[in-house]
């Protein structure tokens, strides 16, 4: 099924929204909302999905998502222990693209603002000098008060849209259509892939999950994702030897089985293709790091 629509909550006497998350982790249901989200995570390490782009994610990241831009960061298995004393947080910042209304947005001083919206739409990363100057921003933001609050939001918005640094995140051709009637589907499928793919998921066993044939449900995830399954569990798997190369001292080989490949000469293939680099050298690169 499909992303569900999230509602944003607003106080009374605020147009947006600027909170600080400090949790045991992220929300990690695949989700949508009409605003455009900025994030800036302090505290956690996990995975997330951003249209059909799936990547890890860290402290000090920073990243703007488009209105109805399907999402979700699952923090990594560890911060479902409980544990007090492991915490995720980030500054979210939550404004509709209306906001201030039409009439200024269509100002020719305001062309650079239509265009960030418009790529925000794929997701945009945000990087460089750029993140420093929007991360004190977002500092003053939280203090501010009346006619400030939209002073500092737009010299935000105006600091990314200017930036040259910037990543688009998701695929340009990343198009979600919404069915309301299939509100859990898609979440079913997430979450049972992240769940179990370092086992071997059958396609009869996620198509079941999906309620689907597994003819049907080719089609279904690729209508969805624009990729394929098989795609897709290659880069969960891919992205979880990332993580295990980069904060482990685990041997490449146990890091293969860990991930969900059966295969060495495979995994370093598929490895490469994804990241350009063999699994040795990545590790190696990240130490150099």
């Amino acid at each position: 099924m499909n992303a569900h629509l999230l509602k944003v909550q607003l106080k009374t006497d605020h147009s947006f929204s600027v909170r600080y998350d400090n949790v045991l982790h992220f929300y990690d249901q695949w989700h949508y909302h009409p605003e455009l989200e900025l994030v800036h995570i302090h505290k956690g390490i996990g995975t997330r999905f951003i249209g059909n782009k799936i990547e890890r994610f860290k402290p000090d990241e920073m990243i703007l998502l488009g209105s109805n831009l399907p999402h979700l960061f699952r923090c990594d298995k560890k911060y479902y222990s409980k544990r007090k004393t492991l915490k995720a947080e980030a500054s979210v910042v939550h404004f509709a693209p209306s906001l201030l209304g039409d009439a200024f947005y269509n100002l020719p001083e305001n062309k650079s603002l239509i265009r960030l919206f418009n790529k925000s739409k794929q997701g945009i990363k945000i990087t460089g000098n750029s993140k420093n100057t929007v991360g004190l921003l977002l500092k003053k933001l939280f203090v501010a008060k009346g006619i400030e609050r939209c002073i500092l939001l737009l010299n935000i918005l105006h600091s990314i849209a200017i930036s040259k640094s910037n990543k688009l995140i998701s695929s340009k051709t990343f198009d979600f259509s919404w069915d309301e009637t299939e509100n859990d589907r898609l979440n079913s499928i997430y979450q049972y892939i992240l769940a179990n793919f370092y086992k071997g998921i059958t396609l009869e066993q996620i198509a079941s999950v999906a309620n689907l044939t597994p003819h049907s449900f080719c089609r279904y995830f690729k209508s969805r994702t624009k990729k394929t399954f098989s795609v897709f569990m290659l880069e969960i798997r891919v992205e979880n030897a990332c993580k295990l190369l980069s904060e482990t001292d685990k041997p490449v080989a146990e890091v293969c089985y860990q991930s969900g490949f059966n295969n060495f000469s495979n995994f370093n293939r598929y490895f490469k293709n994804l990241t350009g680099y063999t699994p040795l050298q990545y590790k190696k690169n990240f130490r150099l790091e």
